[in-house]
């Protein structure tokens, strides 16, 4: 079977095929929104876009469940576009081609969207049904939950009537989400000199391929090696031993994704060529074993190729090789208060040297706010040291966990009559919309679940089928089990 149309539950799994459909990059949603206009008219719901985009769809209380509190489903509509190097698709223009692989739905060499695909899909299949028993039902679609939050950012009060927040945008099926990282991002941009190729030089492109990616909140811990720190590692030391210049380097794309990509063009003295090929060569060796566990397919490459016509200079290549082979990565602090847990991290996201212009741009997460502002400014001071401009802007809240939560417990006690066992009550480490709408609506009772997706923000992006069937059956339980308005 290769139509997840057919799989079960199959109101849910039509609904995300629809929306597989229809390209939605974050920042590229408009033709998503229109959807769910047109979705919440032809079931005859109150819908109303807000002044930002964001979607919120209302649906009446069935017969006899008229005073149960109000539940807001609350998912994104924007997905991350991520696809390999010698896959040929436009994430504005183009359908995700969904594939069955076993026990998994993918996509066709790019992300597939589960992320939040899944959840939105559910609280439609929730709002067309004719049989599901709940209360007040209200839905908050936001957009570009993936690159800055836009949406939830310019959330209104007033706008939203409910009591109980369930958030869809968790992806381990058993376990459920009570509190969530903040998030801020770090911007530093430089302009360099540049001057005439030297002579005596040959050219060389070297490449960092074959890496994980991932999310860079979820998966910073798995030990996944970021392109853009392998690749100004080697630098840093071929500038030691071989003099080399830099023409341009690039590497990543999202601030999100850990960088799975990178490649810098450099010139190496032509005495040197034999010498410096090995020294690349050696490099592979060494990232293999390093990465042995992690990236079992990294690649590390050079190949020759003509001499560009300028170079960055000396002074500027001296500094901002250093300034990024310093800049923190990956797991800073794990969390005191909760064993397992990240507390704060960084992803060196996008690395770019082009034409006089040198920029990195990171995101930086923490679950405690002091935690987080601390790392960025040690993220800053690096790139202050070569005289870079830097910015700390699109900063949002985490969520602060409520174990004496009502809806916790709800949850808690119908998922354990379900399925037999208690769920793992967890934090995420990573940008919940929660803290954002709490801090809107602080009255708001609020949770996070969601069904078993592996690797999104990267093309291994994949969703556990039975697990969309559990994270179904959970989701209609609880609805009939709300607790009476006070």
């Amino acid at each position: 079977m290769s139509d997840i149309r057919k799989l079960e539950p199959k109101q849910l799994w039509n609904h995300f095929y629809e929306i597989t459909q229809i390209p939605r990059p974050s920042k590229h949603e408009q033709k998503m929104i229109e959807y769910m206009k047109e979705f919440g008219k032809k079931h005859n719901l109150e819908t109303i876009v807000d002044t930002v985009g964001n979607v919120i769809i209302r649906k009446p209380a069935t017969k006899g469940m008229e005073n149960r509190k109000g539940v807001i489903f609350q998912t994104h509509l924007d997905m991350v576009p991520q696809k390999n190097s010698d896959k040929k698709h436009d994430f504005e223009k183009d359908p995700i081609e969904t594939v069955i692989d076993g026990e998994w739905v993918k996509a066709n060499g790019t992300t597939l969207g589960s992320d939040n695909g899944i959840g939105v899909a559910a609280t439609m299949a929730v709002l067309a049904s004719n049989d599901l028993v709940h209360g007040p039902v209200e839905a908050l679609f936001t957009i570009d939950e993936e690159t800055g939050m836009t949406g939830v950012f310019g959330l209104k009060k007033g706008l939203l009537k409910g009591d109980i927040l369930m958030n869809l945008d968790s992806e381990d099926e058993g376990e459920l989400y009570v509190g969530c990282a903040g998030g801020i991002d770090v911007a530093a941009v430089k302009l360099y000199k540049e001057e005439a190729s030297p002579k005596g030089m040959v050219a060389y492109k070297i490449v960092a391929k074959g890496l994980k990616g991932g999310h860079s909140g979820v998966d910073i811990a798995l030990g996944r090696a970021n392109s853009n720190k392998l690749m100004f590692r080697f630098l840093m030391q071929a500038e030691s031993d071989f003099g080399i210049r830099l023409a341009e380097a690039a590497g990543g794309d999202l601030r999100n994704a850990i960088p799975r990509e990178s490649y810098a063009v450099i010139l190496v003295p032509d005495k040197k060529e034999k010498e410096f090929e090995a020294f690349v060569s050696g490099y592979q060796i060494i990232y293999k074993a390093e990465f042995a566990e992690t990236e079992p397919d990294v690649l590390f490459t050079s190949e020759k190729i003509k001499i560009p016509e300028k170079v960055m200079n000396q002074d500027d290549q001296y500094k901002i090789i250093r300034a990024v082979f310093i800049c923190p990565n990956g797991v800073i602090r794990m969390s005191q208060a909760m064993k397992g847990l990240v507390e704060t991290s960084n992803n060196l996201a996008i690395v770019s040297c082009k034409k006089g212009k040198f920029e990195a741009y990171c995101l930086c997460r923490s679950s405690v706010d002091s935690a987080k502002e601390a790392a960025a400014w040690k993220i800053a001071a690096a790139f202050h040291l070569i005289n870079a401009e830097v910015k700390l802007e699109g900063g949002y809240p985490g969520w602060k966990p409520d174990m004496k939560s009502p809806i916790l417990k709800t949850m808690s006690t119908v998922y354990k009559e379900l399925f037999g066992k208690v769920p793992e009550i967890k934090a995420i480490h990573a940008g919940l919309e929660c803290g954002l709408i709490g801090g809107v609506y602080p009255h708001l009772d609020m949770i996070s679940f969601g069904p078993t997706i592996r690797y999104p923000h990267s093309p291994d992006e994949k969703v556990n089928i039975a697990s969309v069937g559990k994270f179904w059956n959970f989701l209609v339980g609880a609805l009939k089990n709300i607790p009476v308005k006070s």
